[in-house]
C-alpha cells in the first residue's frame, strides 16, 4: 500500500480499548514488535510488557495507567494509547478518547461484549471516535467468532462489516481469511508470527468465505452507487474500491470493520495494522476541533494544520522522577521548547521547558511538535488535566474532559510526624494526576479521607505511597461515598442583613426546589424570577446555591438531581451586595431542602458474574442476600452469566466470597450504574 502524500495524511492517532483481560496490552506489544519499535515481545503474564511499566501493573498483570507510544508502519506514523480495561481506571479511557482520532476495540472471542466493553464503546460514541474491532483469543477453548459479532449487534447496536473470517477455531485456529483479497493468511509460528504467507482458501472454508464476501459486497454496494452498478452488472470490483467505500462508511460511523486473530499466538496483528491505516482517520479526516474564544465568548474552530494558530489540550498529568509531565494533543500550529504559551482555561501564561516523544515511560527529547502530534511537555506549572494551551493572540478554549465522581472512600493517616508532610505532598501529586481521586480533611474526626472509583483504585494509591514514595500510613476500611437529593417540591427563604467592617450588606432571596430524574444533575432557573431582584445579582445567587449543593442537609454529602428556581426577594439601594445575596441564597436553599423530604442516595453497581452451572444457585442466593436485583441469567455453554444491580456497600470483599462459593471458578466484574435511594429510607 502506498502512503499518501502529506505528513498529516500519514498520521494515525489511535487508542486500544477493551474489557479487562481481553488482550489489549498483548496486542499492543505485538504491534510494537512487528513495527520494529521493540526488539523483544513483552508478555503481560511474565510482567515484562513494555506498556505496563508500573511495578503494580507488572505484578497484577493489568493496565492501570494509559501509556503512550508511537511506531512506523509502511510509511505511516501510528501514535498509540494503550488504555486500562478495569472499571476503576475508566477515566484513563475517557481522557484518552477525548484526544484520539480513531480506536481499536478488542473483544475476547469467548466472552464477546463484556460490561466494560460497553462502557468504553459508549465513551467512544460520546467523543465521535471511529473504530474497528479485533476479535481476539480465537485460539481459546469456547472461542466463537460469529457469536461475538452478534453480541456487538445486540449490546452495542453496531453495523458490523466482517472483512475477515477465522481459519478454524480453538486449538485448530490457523490464521484468517481476508474477504477483500479472498485469500487465506497463515503465520509462521517458528518466526514468532513475524512472517506469514497468503494462500488459496482451503476447500472446507470456501463456501462460508464466498457467503460472507457477498454479504460484504452487498453491504458496501448499498452505500456507493458506482459500486452498486459494478456489483449488479457482475463486473470485477478491486480491493482498492472496496477499501475506499468501507473507509468512508467507517469515518461516518455507518459501519465497523471486524477482524480477528490470536495475539498471544502472534496471529492477526499485521492485517490489523493495515486496517488501522486503511480505515481509521488521519487528523485531516476529522472535523476541525471546536472551542470558544475566551475573550469574545464566540465559537471558534482550529483545523489540523501547522499554519493555524497553536492549540493543544492537556489530557494527562504524571509525576516523573519528581517532575511534572503534561501530556498534550496538539490540534494545530507548532510548538518548540522554551516557547511561551497561553493557558486559556486559567488565563495564565506558561513556558514550555522541554518536549518529549513518549514510549511508555521512556522519553525522547524533541525540538518541535506539530499539528496531529501527541507528546509530553515539562515546565508547565499551572496546567491541569483538561486545560487548553494556545496562542495568546489567537485564544481558544477547547471543550473540557468530563470527570467521574468517586464512589469509595477510606480514611488514611501517617504513622509518624515526618510522614505527615510527605503524605500531604504526595496526595496532592495524585490529585493533580488523577481527576477522579479526591482528598478531604474531615474536621469532625480529624481524619484525612481519600476517595476514588473503587477498592482497587484506592489500593493502588496506598501501595504507591508505601512502596514508591516510602510513606508509612495506616488505612481504614473502605467506606461508600453517598449523595443526597430531595423527594418533593418546597420553598425556602433566606435573609442576610449585617454590617461588616463598616459596610452594610443586605440580601433577601426566595427559592423553590424541586426533584429531578435520577442522573440529570442540578439545574438553576432564573426564568421564574418576579423582577424584585436585579439581574446583576443572579450570578451571586446561583453561586450561593451551587456552593451549598456540595454539603447536603441530611449528612453533609453532595446533593444531586434537583432544580432550583429563583422566585424573587428584596433589594435595597446602596445596601444590597453580591455577598449578601450569595449568603441569602445559600440560606434559602438549605431551608427549602430541609422541607423537601431529603434522602440519602447510595451508589448502585452493575455486576456481571460468570459461574459454572453447578454453583449458580448459591451465587444467586448470595447476591439476593446482598440486596441485589437479578436482571437476567444467560446460559453460555457450561457456565451461566448473571447480570445484577447491587449496592456498592454490599460488594466489598465479594471476590473472596465468590471464590469460596465457586471453588475458585467464578469471576465477576462490576461498574458504577447510578445513585439510588437507600432501601430502608424509601417511603
Amino acid at each position: 500500500m502506498a502512503a499518501p502524500k502529506g505528513r498529516l495524511n500519514r498520521i494515525r492517532n489511535i487508542g486500544i480499548m477493551a474489557h479487562i483481560d481481553a488482550g489489549k496490552t498483548t496486542v499492543t506489544e505485538r504491534i510494537l514488535y512487528y513495527t520494529g519499535r521493540s526488539h523483544k515481545m513483552g508478555e503481560v503474564h511474565d510482567g515484562e510488557a513494555v506498556m505496563d511499566w508500573m511495578p503494580q501493573e507488572q505484578e497484577r498483570g493489568i493496565t492501570i495507567t494509559s501509556a503512550v507510544t508511537h511506531c512506523p508502519w509502511k510509511g505511516y506514523e501510528v501514535h498509540i494509547i494503550d488504555t486500562p480495561g478495569h472499571v476503576d481506571f475508566t477515566i484513563e479511557v475517557e481522557r484518552s478518547l477525548r484526544v484520539l482520532d480513531g480506536a481499536v476495540a478488542i473483544f475476547d472471542a469467548v466472552s464477546g461484549v463484556e460490561p466494560q466493553s460497553e462502557t468504553v464503546w459508549h465513551q467512544a460514541d460520546k467523543y465521535r471516535v471511529p473504530r474497528l474491532t479485533f476479535i481476539n483469543k480465537m485460539d481459546r477453548v469456547g472461542a466463537n467468532f460469529f457469536w461475538s459479532v452478534e453480541t456487538m449487534k445486540e449490546k452495542l447496536g453496531t453495523h458490523p462489516a466482517i472483512i475477515q473470517l477465522p481459519l478454524g477455531a480453538e486449538e485448530r485456529f490457523q490464521g484468517v481469511i481476508d474477504l477483500i483479497k479472498m485469500k487465506a493468511i497463515v503465520w509462521d509460528e517458528e518466526a514468532l508470527g513475524a512472517t506469514f504467507q497468503e494462500m488459496e482458501i482451503p476447500a472446507e472454508f470456501l463456501p462460508d468465505a464466498q457467503k460472507y464476501r457477498d454479504r460484504l459486497w452487498e453491504t458496501l454496494a448499498e452505500r456507493s452507487d458506482p459500486l452498486l452498478e459494478k456489483y449488479l452488472s457482475g463486473q470485477e470490483i478491486s480491493p482498492g474500491e472496496i477499501k475506499a467505500v468501507l473507509r468512508e462508511a467507517t469515518l461516518k460511523f455507518d459501519l465497523v470493520p471486524i477482524l480477528c486473530g490470536a495475539a498471544l499466538r502472534n496471529k492477526g496483528i499485521q492485517p490489523l495494522l493495515d486496517a488501522v491505516v486503511d480505515f481509521l482517520p488521519a487528523p485531516v479526516d476529522v472535523p476541525p476541533v471546536a472551542g470558544v474564544n475566551p475573550k469574545t465568548g464566540q465559537p471558534e474552530t482550529r483545523r489540523s494544520l501547522d499554519q493555524e494558530p497553536f492549540a493543544a489540550l492537556a489530557f494527562k498529568i504524571i509525576t516523573d522522577e519528581g517532575r511534572k509531565l503534561t501530556y498534550l494533543r496538539v490540534y494545530s500550529g507548532i510548538l518548540r521548547p522554551e516557547q511561551e504559551v497561553y493557558n486559556s482555561t486559567k488565563g495564565k501564561r506558561e513556558r514550555v521547558a522541554r518536549i518529549f516523544r513518549m514510549h511508555a515511560n521512556k522519553k525522547e527529547r524533541i525540538q518541535e511538535v506539530r499539528a496531529g502530534d501527541i507528546v509530553a511537555a515539562a515546565g508547565l506549572k499551572e496546567t491541569a488535566t483538561g486545560d487548553t494551551l494556545c496562542d495568546e493572540f489567537h485564544p481558544i478554549t477547547l471543550e473540557r474532559i468530563d470527570f467521574y465522581e468517586p464512589v469509595t472512600s477510606v480514611a488514611i493517616e501517617p504513622k509518624s510526624r515526618p510522614d505527615q508532610e510527605k503524605l500531604d505532598f504526595f496526595l496532592q501529586k495524585f490529585v493533580d494526576e488523577d481527576p477522579t481521586f479526591r482528598v478531604k480533611f474531615d474536621e469532625d474526626t480529624g481524619q484525612t479521607v481519600i476517595s476514588g472509583m473503587g477498592e482497587l483504585h484506592l489500593e493502588v494509591v496506598v501501595r504507591r505511597l508505601r512502596e514508591d514514595f516510602n510513606v508509612a500510613v495506616n488505612v481504614g476500611k473502605p467506606q461508600v461515598v453517598y449523595r443526597e437529593t430531595i423527594t418533593r417540591a418546597a420553598g425556602g427563604e433566606g435573609k442576610f442583613e449585617r454590617e461588616i467592617e463598616g459596610v452594610w450588606h443586605f440580601g433577601h432571596v426566595r427559592l423553590q426546589v424541586e426533584p429531578r430524574l435520577r442522573g440529570t444533575g442540578i439545574e438553576f432557573s432564573r426564568n421564574s424570577a418576579d423582577g424584585t431582584v436585579p439581574e446583576e445579582f443572579f450570578s451571586s445567587i446561583e453561586a450561593g446555591v451551587r456552593e451549598s449543593t456540595t454539603n447536603g442537609v441530611v449528612a453533609g454529602y453532595p446533593m444531586v438531581d434537583l432544580q432550583v428556581k429563583l422566585l424573587g426577594g428584596t433589594f435595597r439601594e446602596a445596601q444590597s451586595t453580591p455577598l449578601a445575596f450569595q449568603v441569602a441564597a445559600a440560606m434559602a436553599f438549605r431551608e427549602g431542602c430541609r422541607k423537601a423530604q431529603p434522602v440519602l442516595l447510595e451508589p448502585i453497581m452493575k455486576a456481571e458474574v460468570v459461574v459454572p452451572e453447578e454453583f449458580l444457585g448459591e451465587v444467586i442466593g448470595d447476591l439476593s442476600a446482598r440486596k441485589g436485583r437479578i436482571e437476567q441469567i444467560q446460559p453460555k455453554g457450561k457456565v451461566s452469566v448473571v447480570d445484577a444491580f447491587v449496592p456498592l456497600k454490599e460488594m466489598f470483599g465479594y471476590s473472596t466470597n465468590l471464590r469460596s462459593l465457586s471453588q475458585g471458578r467464578g469471576t465477576f466484574t462490576m461498574q458504577f450504574h447510578n445513585f439510588d435511594w437507600i432501601p430502608d429510607k424509601k417511603k
